[in-house]
């Protein structure tokens, strides 16, 4: 079984997607999992001078105590798939450079690896996603190359494989992420419940169908264009 995820690395959700379908698979063997690039906010600011809780307020004129109550709520769904979210320190950013290193990752054998290891450093550890530093720390944290990465940085390697995931993201219809495609049959959008998971494998697993098909649940919550991009 083949799973292609698209994501981007500053979409709660898509951490939570991640591990919700981890959990489902458990300790199987037979699946290939692949991550591609999507960027909730292609135009995004590299820093911001608000915090996490300000920047969801403005962009949609709530309060922010609104704004933190609604972050409180994806932290605790976060919590409920054993993770832990630290909205207070967060630091929002463009995600570009990153994808283009993942990209790097997947290349060498280490894509998902890295995705898991950057997600938790924006999400948990608080890490600024375009600090130089940081993201050689990342990088080498999956054993990648040093002078390889900071060569990556500096550069624009690797821009055309993010656009080319990018590209077949439209292709394929995907307005929000975490998108899941199994087989290039069976699309499931949004950060579905395990016991979603576990029933859409089963189905895969028994070829109960042969063209593709989207089977989404009620409560898929997923990040459109860059509507919770945190």
């Amino acid at each position: 079984m083949k799973i292609d995820i698209w994501s981007d690395f500053v979409c709660p959700f898509c951490y939570i997607g991640k591990r919700h379908l981890e959990e489902a698979l458990g300790d199987r063997e037979d699946v290939e999992v692949i991550f591609h690039s999507f960027e909730l906010d292609p135009n995004g600011a590299i820093k911001h001078d608000e915090d996490i809780h300000q920047l969801i307020a403005t962009k949609y004129g709530i309060s922010y105590e609104q704004s933190k109550a609604n972050n409180d709520s994806i932290g605790q769904t976060a919590a409920a798939a054993g993770l832990t979210y630290d909205f207070d320190n967060m630091k929002n950013t463009n995600s570009f450079t990153i994808h283009r290193l993942a990209q790097f990752a997947k290349e060498v054998g280490k894509g998902n690896e890295f995705v898991e290891a950057g997600m938790h450093a924006y999400f948990t550890d608080g890490a600024f996603l375009n600090d130089e530093e940081t993201l050689v720390a990342i990088a080498t944290s999956v054993d990648l190359d040093e002078k390889r990465t900071r060569e990556i940085i500096h550069s624009q390697e690797y821009l055309a494989p993010v656009r080319v995931d990018e590209t077949k993201a439209m292709e394929l219809g995907i307005q929000g992420v975490p998108f899941f495609l199994i087989d290039d049959q069976y699309a499931v959008s949004g950060a579905q419940p395990v016991s979603a998971f576990e029933n859409i494998l089963a189905q895969v697993d028994a070829k109960n169908a042969t063209s593709q098909q989207t089977l989404v649940t009620e409560d898929g919550a997923n990040c459109k264009d860059d509507s919770c991009t945190i």
